[in-house]
């Protein structure tokens, strides 16, 4: 099936100058079958949802797969001829931080893989946990505990020989995710399926049909046009989430020189307190103070 979609890819689209066909998969998908069935497609980049290997603190966020299965899952995708493995873990789950975030960092590290994403815990509203937050038996980690852990994955990571080139992903040389990077620079693309979402040029499109209302061929979609100062905005936002950071020149030449000296003089407050780089044209934050992005980011928005 796989193959399918992609070949007719291909029919569709000049696509000969792609390198990367990721598909994501939990542990617990990855069965001898399904493992030879995808060694026989044009995909090369594995990306698995392990989130953790305690035991424990996968019941906790109800992960169908354990520690053991998600080690096993590693070493049959090897075996099988697949040289380019992502695994997510996450981070900032009281109770599970310590040893038990050092276990997980440590066996994510001895398996060798090509890319790591280390996401914080995020309570979603609608969720079981929101509800046990909302009920009162389950409380969050405090920001300095989540600082601190940020700091103890940033720390293994990058010893153990990763690049922090995003908030949360880090990879070995020459293996950054190729099409989260492209989203990252702004590059235009197409997502198909219920939700997905679709850029190109001035234009953001989202499916909302639900998988149901999309495998009946109901395809219902939404919009919205993106102006100059959204496209500022979204540069900003996600070229300061990666190491290279913004381009002040390149601002300049794309908003005006205007833009680029408010942006110059509103980021002088963070550099002064070393939150952000300057180095010739460029400014970047810090990896180590990645975790608050969000609030550099936002005090340079137009």
């Amino acid at each position: 099936m796989f193959e399918e979609i992609i070949e007719h890819a291909r029919a569709l689209f000049d696509c000969t100058a792609v390198e990367e066909i990721t598909i994501e998969a939990n542990p617990d998908d990855l069965t001898p079958d399904y493992i030879a069935a995808l060694s026989n497609t044009s995909i090369n980049r594995i990306s698995l949802g392990i989130q953790s290997f305690d035991d424990k603190a996968l019941k906790f966020m109800n992960r169908r797969h354990t520690a053991a299965e998600a080690i096993a899952a590693v070493k049959n995708l090897r075996a099988a001829g697949f040289n380019n493995i992502s695994i997510d873990l996450i981070f900032g789950i009281a109770g599970f931080g310590g040893e038990s975030l050092q276990r997980s960092l440590k066996q994510a590290i001895d398996l060798d893989v090509e890319h790591i994403s280390a996401y914080h815990l995020t309570v979603e509203e609608r969720t079981a946990l929101g509800l046990m937050v909302r009920k009162g038996s389950y409380t969050p980690i405090s920001d300095e505990l989540s600082s601190e852990e940020y700091i103890t994955v940033h720390k293994a990571l990058t010893d153990a020989g990763y690049d922090h080139y995003e908030v949360s992903n880090y990879a070995k040389p020459s293996r950054r995710a190729k099409h989260n990077s492209a989203y990252w620079r702004g590059v235009e693309y197409l997502g198909l399926g219920p939700g997905a979402h679709s850029f190109s040029g001035n234009n953001r499109t989202w499916c909302t049909s639900t998988a149901k209302e999309y495998s009946e061929a109901t395809f219902l979609y939404d919009s919205e046009e993106l102006g100059e100062s959204e496209h500022l905005n979204e540069y900003v936002m996600t070229a300061l989430r990666t190491s290279e950071g913004i381009d002040l020149d390149y601002i300049a030449a794309k908003h005006g020189a205007k833009e680029q000296q408010r942006i110059a003089t509103l980021a002088q407050e963070w550099i002064d307190t070393q939150r952000l780089i300057r180095q010739g044209a460029h400014l970047s934050i810090p990896a180590e103070h990645f975790l608050i992005s969000d609030a550099i980011i936002e005090s340079l928005f137009l």
